[in-house]
């Protein structure tokens, strides 16, 4: 008895309903189509332009880094500009406002004598020398304000204590003299030479000359002190004063005088009677001698 073959056992592309319908014969499967190659001249087109831009990235990269360093540069001067500016712009042009260090207490050396100064010019006016009256030992402070009506303005020598930033970036770049005393300046001017010292200490001419005058200063009704006028060698035409000063009793009107030699007398306590710019640079009450020139036309009218 032949075997009944299996179920569905057969083609499908003779074999069921497809079979009835030749239109729809295929003799293969389906399958995917692999993708086309490149035409051989598109493929030596892309290796052309890859090696005409193949350096570019690398340049392009250096160029990068050349801006970054520019711009880096850059930022690294304005910020010291800036700096600067504001340095420039706090502390303008110095002055009596100028923070100074605090000086050292004196010690009790100094109130024993001290001698006569060391020849020392500290200021002039035209050739009118000015000698330091007070010996180097005792000076707390040498400092330049305006003095009274008719005092002309003196020329110091020296440095500058209080001098401004600006001053100092002048004087760094185009040079200036550091030779001579330290002073400062206080308000006002130049035409008083106030050269600070315990009260009680000898003070000297400080110019070759004889005594004009010897006058008392008067302050509140009360003598304080007295100023002296002294005639200078060699400028007939100034008066140099004196004031602040205790005279000494050997001193009278037509006494000869030697820079940094004759004792005038001593310096007076003037901080029961006034306060005394040059304080704010000294560790006591900022008591002095002042030294001014005067024209001799003015004599008697100071």
């Amino acid at each position: 008895m032949p075997i009944r073959p299996p179920d569905w056992d057969w083609e499908w592309p003779s074999d069921g309903a497809l079979a009835l319908a030749p239109r729809l014969n295929v003799t293969e499967p389906f399958a995917t189509v692999p993708a086309m190659s490149v035409p051989a001249p598109r493929r030596r087109e892309r290796a052309v332009v890859h090696r005409a831009v193949a350096g570019r990235p690398v340049a392009r990269h250096r160029r990068h880094l050349e801006r970054e360093r520019r711009l880096r540069r850059l930022a690294v001067l304005i910020a010291v500009a800036v700096v600067a500016l504001v340095v420039l712009l706090l502390s303008a042009f110095g002055g009596p406002d100028a923070a100074v260090t605090a000086p050292v207490p004196a010690s009790a050396a100094r109130l024993l004598p001290a001698g006569p100064p060391a020849p020392s010019v500290v200021a002039r006016l035209g050739s009118l020398h000015l000698q330091l009256p007070i010996s180097q030992s005792r000076v707390s402070a040498i400092g330049y304000q305006a003095g009274s009506d008719g005092a002309l303005a003196l020329t110091p020598l020296g440095t500058q204590s209080n001098e401004g930033v600006l001053k100092r970036i002048v004087h760094a770049v185009f040079g200036g003299s550091t030779a001579g005393p330290r002073w400062y300046q206080l308000a006002g001017g130049q035409s008083s030479l106030d050269v600070g010292a315990p009260a009680g200490t000898d003070v000297y001419s400080p110019v070759d000359g004889s005594v004009l005058a010897i006058d008392d200063v008067v302050l509140g009704g009360r003598t304080v002190g007295s100023r002296i006028e002294i005639q200078p060698v060699g400028s007939p035409s100034l008066i140099v004063s004196v004031s602040h000063v205790n005279v000494d009793p050997a001193l009278v009107v037509g006494s000869p005088l030697s820079a940094a030699a004759t004792k005038l007398g001593s310096v007076v306590d003037y901080s029961h009677v006034e306060h005394q710019a040059l304080a704010r640079y000294t560790n006591d009450s900022g008591n002095h001698v002042a030294v001014e020139v005067h024209a001799s036309a003015t004599l008697g009218l100071d």
